[in-house]
């Protein structure tokens, strides 16, 4: 705080507060939260099947691979048996019940609506999948 003496009618003082270090003190705190506060990418991570160059290798893992498929009439397939709705989560919790990875990868007709295929994920997810991936035309 400062206080100024002097003027004409003797000794008047006026108290006033100097704004400029608190103003500073503010952009330094500024500075310092933007510079410390990290920017992460919000967004779902995306699982995409690596291909392997050992056949034996390749042939093990396609074996172990898990995809739902969902076609155009909604029919759905669990590595091309089929399935529906109804008994799906089950058959999900008989095929991961012994596995230590639990890893579902989508695959869903183009011209289906995002809904039906959020169905089966919300299926998976219940019968206790821990990722799930989702696989387009172009990946397979």
């Amino acid at each position: 705080m400062g206080m100024t003496v002097g003027g004409e009618g003797g000794s008047k003082t006026v108290p006033y507060i100097n704004m400029t270090p608190l103003i500073d003190v503010l952009l330094v705190l500024l500075i310092i939260f933007m510079v410390i506060t990290p920017i992460t990418p919000k967004g779902l991570e995306a699982l995409v099947p690596q291909p392997n160059e050992d056949e034996q290798q390749q042939n093990q893992v396609n074996a172990r691979t898990v995809v739902v498929s969902v076609d155009e009439t909604r029919a759905i397939s669990i590595n091309r048996d089929p399935s529906n709705l109804e008994i799906l989560g089950e058959n999900l919790r008989e095929i991961f019940k012994t596995r230590a990875e639990r890893v579902m990868f989508v695959r869903g007709a183009p011209t289906l609506d995002y809904r039906d295929v959020a169905v089966v994920i919300d299926i998976g997810k219940g019968a206790g999948v821990d990722k799930i991936g989702l696989l387009t035309e172009q990946i397979q």
